[in-house]
């Protein structure tokens, strides 16, 4: 066998390896269902102005958040920090558990890395 026949022989083995990892990889990276993605860009829109350099920017910065955070997970800090604008003891809870207090500070390291890469 010549070198181009082995050559050939291991990109056509590659290439469909290599295509469903970046496949793998991209169905992770978006696990964030569209709604979700555009509520937090009108957030982001309200928040930096909403110009067309405000739309790339905060269109980075939900990528740069799925990236990191999963989807699940955004969805409770998202929860988190819902519920603990609520008076009372329900809303004590989800100011002081542990548990939230995790989800909101991973939520706001990423928001924290998008601002970084983004703007």
């Amino acid at each position: 066998m010549t070198l181009v026949g082995s050559v050939r022989r291991i990109v056509a083995v590659w290439m469909p390896l290599t295509t469903m990892v970046v496949i793998a990889h991209a169905e992770d990276v978006n696990d964030y269902p569209t709604s979700a993605r555009v509520e937090y860009v009108f957030g982001c829109l309200k928040a930096n102005g909403e110009t067309r350099q405000a739309i790339e920017q905060c269109s980075c910065s939900v990528d740069v958040v799925a990236s990191l955070v999963p989807y699940a997970r955004y969805v409770t800090a998202e929860t988190v920090l819902s519920m603990s604008q609520v008076r009372g003891n329900l809303g004590e809870q989800f100011r002081t558990s542990e548990q939230a207090a995790s989800a909101l500070n991973e939520l706001r390291r990423a928001q924290a890395e998008a601002e970084v890469r983004c703007f």
